[in-house]
C-alpha cells in the first residue's frame, strides 16, 4: 500500500467528508488519519489514506475532479521517514489574544531546533470578560542536547511579554 497526504478545502456543506471517503473507497483505499474542521465558513482538511499502488493515479484524479463539487484537493505521496530522535514536549499556552503570539513562541521554538509536531489553537470569549481568548496546545520534539529548563524559561520571559501563561513539560 502506498500513503497519500490529502488536503481539502470547500465552502462547508454537508457531504464534504462523503465525497472524499466515497473516492478513497471507490479506489481500494482506507482512511487512515486526518484532522479536519469548520474554519471561517469553510470547511478544512488534512488526512492520509493508504491506497494500492496501482491506484494512486486513478484515485488522486478522482479527488482532484471534486474541484467541481466546489472542493479543492491537493495530493502529495508520503514516503518513510526515519523515527525522529529526541524528547517529546508539551506546551499549554492561554491568554488575551493578540497579533504575533504563535510567531514569537515558534520563533523561538525554531531557534533552538524544536520541531512542532502538532499544533492546536483557538480562540474563545473569555468567561469572565468576554475578550477574545487564545489558546494553544503543542506537541514538540526537541534535540535532546536541549536543556528544558532553559527552553522553559526563554518561553517565559516570552509569555510576560505577552501577557500570556505557558506551561511546558514532557508527557506522562
Amino acid at each position: 500500500m502506498e500513503s497519500l497526504v490529502v488536503t481539502v478545502i470547500g465552502k462547508d456543506r454537508p457531504g464534504l467528508v462523503e465525497s472524499v471517503s466515497a473516492a478513497v473507497a471507490a479506489h481500494g483505499g482506507s482512511w487512515v488519519e486526518s484532522r479536519m474542521a469548520h474554519l471561517a465558513g469553510h470547511f478544512a482538511g488534512i488526512l492520509r489514506v493508504s491506497v494500492p499502488p496501482a491506484n494512486v493515479d486513478a484515485l488522486t484524479e478522482a479527488l482532484q475532479a471534486l474541484h467541481s463539487d466546489g472542493l479543492r484537493v491537493a495530493v502529495e505521496r508520503g514516503f518513510e521517514v526515519p523515527t525522529e530522535e529526541g524528547n517529546v514536549i508539551l506546551l499549554d499556552l492561554i491568554g488575551s489574544d493578540r497579533p504575533g503570539i504563535v510567531h514569537k513562541i515558534s520563533e523561538a521554538l525554531a531557534a533552538r531546533g524544536v520541531n512542532v509536531d502538532e499544533l492546536d489553537t483557538e480562540c474563545d470569549g473569555a468567561p469572565w470578560s468576554g475578550d477574545a481568548l487564545f489558546k494553544a496546545k503543542a506537541r514538540l520534539r526537541a534535540p535532546k542536547a536541549l536543556d528544558l529548563d532553559q527552553l522553559r524559561e526563554s518561553l517565559e520571559a516570552i509569555a510576560s511579554d505577552l501577557m500570556v501563561d505557558i506551561t511546558i513539560g514532557e508527557p506522562e
